[in-house]
C-alpha cells in the first residue's frame, strides 16, 4: 500500500470531477451490479501514465455534452479488495493500471487498458473516451 499522503491528491484529481470513490466491496457492487445504464470505472494508480495520461484524459473527456450515467473510481494498491472486485467485473481483461472501463448495462463496451494508454498523449484517448460516450450513453436533454 501507499501513504494515503501520497496518493490523495491522485484520489482527489478524479473525485474533483465528480467521480464517486468507491473504497470497498460494497461500494463497487452498489453501482456495479446494478446493471442500467452507463458507469464509467476508472481504475487509478500512481505510475506516470496515471499521472500524465489517464486522469488527465479523463478530465477532457468529461468536459463532453454526452456522459456516462455514474462514474466510480478505484485505487490500484490502496483499495485492494474494491480494486479486485472491480476488476471482477471485467471479464477477459487483464489486470491493468490504470485503465478505463465503460459499462453499458452491465457489459463492458470500452475498455482502455494501460498498454493503451502509455506512450499517447491525453487528448487522443479523451476523444477515445467520447466517441465511446457518444455512441454508449444517453444525450442529455438541453433542459435537463
Amino acid at each position: 500500500m501507499y501513504d494515503e499522503m501520497l496518493v490523495a491528491p491522485m484520489r482527489q484529481e478524479l473525485t474533483s470531477l465528480g467521480i464517486q470513490e468507491t473504497k470497498t466491496v460494497a461500494d463497487v457492487d452498489a453501482v456495479l451490479s446494478d446493471p442500467k445504464g452507463t458507469v464509467l470505472l476508472v481504475v487509478n494508480s500512481v505510475c506516470g501514465c496515471a499521472a500524465g495520461n489517464a486522469r488527465p484524459a479523463v478530465a477532457m473527456a468529461l468536459e463532453h455534452s454526452v456522459l456516462p450515467d455514474r462514474m466510480i473510481t478505484v485505487f490500484a494498491g490502496n483499495d485492494v479488495e474494491a480494486t479486485a472486485r472491480a476488476r471482477s467485473y471485467l471479464a477477459g481483461y487483464r489486470p491493468s493500471s490504470p485503465s478505463i472501463a465503460l459499462f453499458r448495462d452491465g457489459q463492458v463496451v470500452k475498455m482502455v487498458e494501460r498498454w493503451q494508454i502509455e506512450g499517447r498523449q491525453p487528448w487522443d484517448i479523451a476523444a477515445e473516451l467520447t466517441a465511446a460516450f457518444d455512441q454508449f450513453c444517453r444525450k442529455q436533454a438541453v433542459n435537463e
